[in-house]
């Protein structure tokens, strides 16, 4: 293998290597599909979980904001302290930790064992999602280091939004410790797809903890870093807690909760793919969009969202514009430091998840304050601060990778 001229850190993948690469590019996918469906699994099963470890809903949504603490700080620190060893053989380790976390997760008999899976979920992936975005250009030749990328992270937003449905359909079918029994059996399966898909992937370059912290001093990674605060702080303040809003507020059951979430998750796979191809040409202009409609969509589903009927059309919209965020966002940091995608997702992984726990901590607390429908303009109104951050801050020219 060679690196280019233009950037000397990315490496040229032969082209009669190229189908082996892309079987690895689809093993790194289910893994990020796999450790962020892990992350939100909880989501759709707090009902349930709470009732059997006797604990509040909104303290029941503290096994997200555990996850989401843990691979906020796990990410930038396992990404230099991991530098020097094989990625396969680290995403392979990583992918065994996850599946422990579910496994355990499943059996726990109390809070406090739920709370230790939980973090053990938080490391693996913090990890994962973090090593995940250098691979494609290690894996597949130059001409398709753009496809390659999204496709790795299009596992993100797929779990994303169809991670949660599954669960609670799971949940409801045979019970919420099936749930996670099944995602560490999941786990277990990527494991292998890992190291049989993947070549030897020796450390290239070494990454240190200053040199990702130097990236804060560009100006379009701190816009960057601070739309993903604002907006997966203000979605998941709200989403985290759909269940009981959809039950209080539009009386849905616990099996048409499912159907809705499922609504939700099909139309966030279409945002997915559409605000990529935004994203590609203009990241400011895709998140933009986003913004509003996530904004606005939040805000009404306690307003419009009485009939099952309408919160499903509000749910298909509030998917559609979430979907989008990850992959448009992720896109936004790699274009502002493509000289740095490692150290930028790290990153991002940090911030993204340490939003999701802020998000399910400050919705928690608002729940058990407040009620369960405060939440949605508390969502609201942190997703048109993130619509603000998008317009006066610097972003990147294009989403070129």
């Amino acid at each position: 293998m060679a690196q280019t001229e233009e950037n000397p850190g990315t490496t040229v993948v032969p082209e009669q290597s190229a189908t082996r690469g892309w079987l690895g590019v689809a093993a790194v996918a289910s893994a990020t599909f796999t450790v962020v469906t892990s992350e939100m699994l909880p989501v759709g099963l707090l009902t349930p979980i709470g009732d059997a470890l006797k604990v509040t809903e909104g303290t029941a949504g503290l096994t997200l904001t555990i996850t989401g603490l843990v691979g906020a700080v796990s990410a930038p620190l396992l990404t230099p302290l991991l530098g020097r060893f094989d990625r396969r053989t680290v995403l392979c380790v990583l992918m065994a930790v996850l599946t422990v976390g579910n496994l355990l997760a499943a059996w726990s008999p109390d809070f406090a064992v739920m709370v230790a899976a939980r973090v053990l979920v938080g490391i693996g992936m913090g990890g994962v999602w973090a090593i995940a975005a250098g691979l494609a250009v290690r894996l597949v030749p130059s001409k398709s280091i753009g496809t390659a990328t999204s496709l790795i992270f299009s596992g993100v937003a797929v779990a994303s939004v169809l991670g949660v449905p599954a669960g609670t359909y799971i949940g409801e079918l045979t019970g919420w410790r099936t749930g996670f029994v099944t995602v560490g059996v999941l786990a277990l399966v990527v494991l292998v797809a890992l190291a049989v898909a993947l070549p030897r992937l020796p450390a290239e370059q070494e990454v240190r903890l200053s040199g990702v912290m130097r990236l804060f001093g560009e100006a379009r990674v701190r816009t960057g870093l601070a739309v993903v605060a604002l907006l997966v702080t203000g979605h998941f303040a709200a989403y985290t807690y759909v269940r009981p809003v959809l039950e209080e507020v539009s009386g849905a059951s616990a099996g048409m909760t499912g159907t809705l979430l499922l609504v939700y998750g099909v139309a966030g796979v279409a945002g997915n793919f559409a605000a990529g191809a935004g994203a590609g040409r203009s990241p400011r202009s895709t998140l933009l969009v986003v913004g509003a409609v996530l904004a606005a969509t939040v805000a009404l589903v306690p307003v419009l969202g009485g009939s099952v009927a309408t919160a499903g059309v509000l749910l298909a919209v509030w998917g559609l514009s979430y979907g989008g965020v990850s992959v448009s966002t992720q896109t936004w940091l790699l274009a502002s430091a493509p000289e740095a995608r490692e150290a930028a997702s790290s990153l991002f992984v940090g911030v993204f998840n340490g939003s999701i726990a802020l998000g399910a901590l400050v919705g928690g607390l608002t729940v058990d304050g407040a009620g369960v429908t405060a939440v949605m303009w508390l969502g609201c109104g942190l997703a048109v601060a993130a619509l603000a951050a998008t317009v006066l801050g610097k972003a990147p020219s294009s989403g070129r990778l």
